[in-house]
């Protein structure tokens, strides 16, 4: 930690289980390698880290960088760059900043637990408002609703989109593969407001879980549910399973459902992405 400006180490009874980090960052617009082959070429994190603890975060391997292990760290250790702001705006003064769009929410969820602690998003939204930059955001979390006049406001002036990750309807799976996340009525909740507010809302179901979510009785309920809740677009997606994330993964499939192991095996034994032929299911 020290190498990225470390500042302190914060405990309160409020985050029973988590230690907060605060760091002084450097930069702040991070840019994407274009072999990424992704919609956007930058992206903020105010956050390294994410209470959510979705079993299946392919962000887990980033903590490794900060000698941290991507599995119980990932979820505990929360690094929170206090001066993201700040930093923000001075790099989007620039006069070689070319105003391309920002993804908010790519790696860790911007609006996780920490963000009641420590506001950063109403700032980082601000700052890329003020200099006519467009930005997404992304998050399974219910916080944003605290910002939906500032989001609405800010759509006004500059391109926005706002998305919602909802890819678990079951209660009690998601209890257990998303034990920090909202539960699907919140989210559910959160899109209707976001349409209320005057905004679009698209949801991405994703990732799908092979033989857990994937089944047609599961993704018509909760199609079903986001169409109605006022959804006016949804992504759907299955799982991969990268580097550190996999191992973490399987061992809470292990533990929840060992039954199912084999049968994870066999269908990421070549790749970390699922077979073309189980791809092209989801699609139809």
């Amino acid at each position: 930690l020290q190498r990225i400006g470390f500042v302190r180490t914060v405990r309160t009874p409020q985050f029973d289980g988590v230690t907060f980090h605060e760091v002084l960052c450097k930069s702040a617009l991070n840019k994407i390698p274009s072999a990424a082959m992704l919609p956007f070429q930058f992206t903020v994190n105010g956050y390294r880290g994410c209470a959510h603890a979705c079993r299946y975060c392919f962000a887990r391997p980033t903590h490794e960088y900060l000698e941290f292990n991507p599995g119980g760290d990932f979820d505990s250790q929360i690094v929170v760059k206090t001066n993201i702001v700040e930093v923000l705006r001075r790099e989007l003064a620039r006069p070689s900043w070319r105003r391309d769009t920002v993804a908010l929410g790519t790696n860790t969820d911007p609006y996780q637990r920490a963000e009641g602690r420590y506001a950063l998003m109403p700032g980082i939204i601000s700052a890329l408002a003020e200099s006519g930059t467009p930005l997404s955001i992304l998050t399974k979390g219910t916080l944003l609703r605290r910002d939906l006049p500032l989001i609405a406001d800010v759509a006004q002036r500059v391109p926005l989109s706002v998305a919602i990750s909802l890819a678990v309807g079951d209660p009690e799976l998601h209890r257990d593969v998303e034990p920090g996340t909202p539960s699907p009525a919140a989210r559910l909740e959160l899109i209707t407001a976001v349409r209320a507010a005057g905004l679009d809302c698209h949801v991405m179901v994703a990732p799908v879980l092979p033989h857990l979510t994937d089944s047609v009785e599961h993704l018509d309920r909760l199609l079903g549910q986001i169409s109605a809740a006022g959804a006016t677009g949804v992504t759907v997606f299955g799982l991969h399973l990268r580097s550190s994330t996999r191992g973490w993964f399987m061992g809470w499939l292990a533990r929840s459902h060992p039954e199912l192991v084999p049968t994870y095996r066999t269908l990421y034994r070549r790749s970390a992405y699922l077979p073309a032929d189980y791809r092209c299911m989801l699609r139809h």
